[in-house]
């Protein structure tokens, strides 16, 4: 998938998530990512991040924390 593709998903999700009032964001992001991203993505999200993170909403750096690393 290109990288424009996967930050303009993940930056839906978190845009999706600021809506909502609870202060877990981050966490409720990571579990959204967790359930539904295949581990390809994942992995291709976390080489992004390492690599600065160009174009992320904070939220989603934030709740690279939280998001499993593909076995």
């Amino acid at each position: 998938m290109s990288p424009e593709k996967l930050i303009m998903m993940a930056n839906q999700i978190a845009t999706f998530f600021k809506s909502q009032p609870k202060a877990d964001r981050a966490e409720r992001i990571a579990d959204h990512i967790n359930d539904f991203w295949e581990p390809r993505m994942r992995t291709q999200l976390a080489g992004h991040v390492a690599q600065g993170g160009a174009g992320l909403d904070p939220l989603v750096l934030a709740a690279m924390d939280h998001i499993r690393a593909p076995a």
